[in-house]
């Protein structure tokens, strides 16, 4: 070997330094894609276009996805905005000192981070010329302070206390303060039409708080449709056995999934759903058990036990418990940015002491699962009065339980206009 690689030098000379380079370089890029497998947390974001549209002739996925927004047929909907919690931000998105812009219930809000920690949501438009307090806008203490003349506002209650020309600050000067309370590793803020307070609070998962748990991964989707769709998922049993039985490796083109090469695979579900009594009656449940079976043998060390907790019209908790993968959340949280356009995040959090691997996995399954809902969402109609069967019954009382959510200030999206005059 050491002759061989003489002669090469004597006829040839040392190798190049890219000879070298390559294959270093590629196992630098292994390990840094190993790294990131293992150890890193999964972020994934989908925009409104990526997800749930099929290309029409001559529209890319952008322009399908704007078509199918302006010829919908809207009918008679429920209120758009449910009085309840939604969540705004991850805590980590706001560190210390930082301004953020968040579109939510077609509001701009100016969400930061004050001197002190805490965070703070605002109106985002400042009432004296409507500068927008986010772009620019600086943190000086628990204020956030205007760009552009520096007024400076309260965020605890919107107070203006500070006009840097003025003689005096008038009692009437202030901002809009939007409630806000920062747990599980996130934001979230109250809204009610009346302006009444919060009802209830956002539940603390004890096992994040602590550190038990440990932040895995999160997906976020921007979806086309009203908000009540999507927690209505729950109630509707028999979607599950059509849409989501096939399996995973199947993808989340509907075009494809019942195809034959994947027949050898299978999910089962069996799910219950029920609401809370009294005082948890802004609560109710999903038990879901799921099996997995190949070429028809059942794969026990797949089979999953989840617990859906919802939580007012926006917050889901899934709780997995399992002997061998362990135990952890998904935080499903839906929160509308404007009338027929919502905004959902899943975010895992799972015993510390697992692979990572593990909790990716399992988000990554939910994700394919969930972008099947997706491309049903993103392309119906909300029906007010289904055609529904015994079978159906969970559906009509996950409406009547959503109801609860609006009043009757609820905002409406407005009514499409069929008159002729001009």
């Amino acid at each position: 070997m050491e002759w061989a690689w003489s002669g090469w030098l004597t006829l040839f000379g040392p190798p190049p330094a890219a000879w070298l380079l390559g294959p270093s370089l590629l196992l630098a890029l292994g390990l840094l894609w190993l790294y990131r497998v293992l150890f890193k947390p999964l972020h994934l974001v989908r925009r409104l276009h990526d997800v749930g549209y099929v290309p029409e002739p001559g529209a890319d996925l952008r322009q399908t996805a704007n078509q199918v927004r302006r010829r919908r047929k809207r009918g008679d909907l429920p209120p758009v905005y449910p009085n309840g919690w939604y969540r705004l931000l991850g805590s980590r998105q706001l560190p210390a000192a930082a301004v953020k812009n968040v579109t939510v219930f077609g509001e701009q809000l100016a969400v930061y981070r004050g001197d002190d920690g805490r965070a703070y949501a605002v109106d985002a438009y400042c009432p004296h010329l409507g500068a927008n307090l986010a772009v620019g806008g600086r943190v000086i203490g628990d204020c956030i302070e205007c760009p552009f003349h520096g007024w400076q506002f309260r965020g605890h209650d919107g107070k203006c206390t500070v006009i840097p020309y003025a003689e005096r600050v008038p009692e009437f000067a202030r901002v809009r303060s939007w409630p806000l309370c920062e747990v599980n590793g996130a934001l979230y803020v109250w809204f009610h039409c009346d302006g009444l307070e919060p009802g209830w609070s956002v539940p603390v998962q004890n096992e994040i708080q602590s550190g038990e748990w440990v932040f895995r991964g999160d997906t976020e989707h921007l979806i086309n449709c009203h908000i009540q769709e999507i927690p209505e998922n729950a109630a509707d049993v028999a979607h599950l056995t059509h849409l989501h039985s096939p399996a995973i490796l199947s993808g989340t083109d509907l075009r494809n999934t019942r195809c034959r090469r994947w027949g050898f695979m299978r999910h089962d579900w069996k799910v219950q759903w029920s609401e809370e009594p009294v005082p948890e009656r802004h609560c109710s449940r999903m038990l879901v058990n799921h099996t997995l079976h190949i070429l028809g043998w059942r794969c026990p060390l797949l089979d999953l036990h989840v617990v859906a907790r919802q939580v007012g019209p926006g917050l889901v908790y899934m709780l997995f418990n399992h002997a061998f993968l362990g135990r952890g959340v998904i935080l499903h949280c839906v929160t509308p940015v404007e009338p027929l356009l919502q905004c959902v995040t899943h975010c895992i959090y799972y015993q510390s002491n697992m692979p990572a691997l593990i909790p990716k996995a399992l988000i990554m399954g939910e994700c394919i699962q969930f972008e099947r809902d997706v491309m049903i969402w993103n392309n119906k109609t909300y029906m007010p009065r289904p055609l529904l069967v015994k079978e159906d019954s969970a559906i009509v009382r996950h409406r009547r339980w959503y109801s609860q959510f609006y009043t009757d200030n609820s905002p409406r999206f407005p009514a499409p206009n069929h008159s002729l005059d001009w």
